[in-house]
């Protein structure tokens, strides 16, 4: 079977959890870059990938990476590599989009332009056709230029994996599923307590249950490579998927727990959970973080709680997360990992981060607030004094 360099874009800040993540799938990673990791494997590879990875934000076949200053440069560059290997004659593509950083080249919409050109005059010579239908399965392209190097690749994904598909309900700035997959940057598991006062929508606590119960995320969602027939195997897809069956157990024990000061997101929180099929793993209850406390030590607090976008919003932060520092050092040995874009999280709180990471929520910069707590005891042993 052949195989290929497979394009995983993820938030700027989680490659590490990412390549880790694929590693543990059991493939070669080829190359690591800011937002993106590139592994290599075959068509069913790119299928685990889609069903499994919870950080990626989707999956592409690297069909070519092409140096060009000049459009004619590109033209000619993107004609030579193999189309003909991944799209058939009916298929339907296009350039969904083109992304340019520190490039010559720098207007997507001409960089789409001429890309789609050099594939139809590509094809044309392959095909033998002086024109196409495109009425066939879809194969959208993405071209991402840096420095004037160019990936061009299929997007095998569709929507966003970020997109579960339980997300029915949402709050006004939910956090993208994939970043909260990203408490994998955390030492949590499913054995220790978790709990997220700001849950908003249920993001955090419902992709920590589905960690707990390892249920993959993109087991019950479609993607666009699933009609590509002339070189991705449909029983390949349902592989994937009963893998992805075969490892699931629901019948874990947990105690993840999500809060919310507002009913109606908590209401919300219940039902994204039903869709995904955890809400028996997860405690949602209306509470405000000033009620927050837990009589179990060794705890975990994993929560994206409001940063305040305007003025006027800043000055009701100092409180709020003085609260949630006061809060903090009552409980008995626990770690709070809290992600904000609010820079003064730390001084407000009055506790030292251990760690304080940069990741970004889109073009939001966030900051990823580690206050660790001591490790608890192995099981069988006892604490000395």
């Amino acid at each position: 079977m052949d195989k290929f360099k497979i394009v995983t874009p993820c938030h700027f800040g989680v490659e590490s959890v990412l390549k880790r993540e694929i590693t543990d799938l059991g493939y070669d990673i080829v190359q690591v870059e800011d937002g993106r990791v590139t592994f290599e494997g075959d068509a069913l590879a790119v299928c685990r990938a889609n069903v499994f990875l919870r950080t990626a934000e989707r999956v592409m076949i690297q069909v070519g990476r092409v140096k060009a200053t000049t459009y004619d440069q590109l033209f000619e560059a993107v004609k030579a590599l193999d189309w003909q290997k991944f799209i058939p004659v009916d298929g339907k593509f296009w350039v969904k989009k083109a992304g340019t950083v520190k490039s010559k080249l720098f207007s997507p919409s001409d960089i789409q332009r001429i890309v789609k050109k050099a594939i139809v005059e590509k094809l044309k010579m392959e095909y033998h056709e002086s024109w196409f239908a495109e009425d066939g399965a879809e194969y959208p392209i993405r071209v991402f230029f840096y420095k004037d190097e160019a990936i061009i690749a299929l997007d095998t994904s569709g929507e966003s994996l970020h997109k579960r598909g339980y997300r029915k309900n949402t709050s006004k700035a939910p956090i993208s599923e994939t970043l909260a997959a990203a408490l994998m940057l955390t030492p949590w598991n499913k054995d220790r307590i978790l709990v997220d006062p700001f849950c908003g929508c249920g993001t955090f606590p419902i992709e920590a249950a589905m960690i707990a119960a390892n249920i993959a995320p993109g087991m019950n969602r479609e993607f666009t490579a699933e009609n590509w027939t002339n070189f991705i195997d449909k029983k390949l897809w349902y592989k994937a998927v009963n893998e992805a069956y075969d490892i699931m157990n629901e019948d874990v024990d947990t105690d993840i727990q999500g809060y919310d000061i507002d009913p109606e997101m908590v209401e919300f929180a219940r039902k994204n959970a039903q869709l995904a099929g955890v809400d028996h793993l997860i405690h949602f209850q209306a509470r405000p973080v000033s009620k927050l406390s837990h009589s179990k030590k060794y705890g975990f607090i994993i929560t994206n709680p409001p940063y305040g976008e305007r003025l006027e919003e800043k000055k009701a932060l100092v409180p709020l997360y003085t609260e949630i520092g006061k809060r903090y050092k009552a409980l008995d040995s626990w770690s709070a990992f809290i992600i904000t874009s609010y820079e003064d999280a730390e001084k407000d709180m009055g506790i030292k981060a251990t760690k304080n990471r940069k990741i970004y929520n889109g073009m939001i910069k966030t900051y990823f607030y580690q206050f660790m707590g001591p490790k608890p005891p192995k099981k069988g042993k006892v604490n000395e004094k």
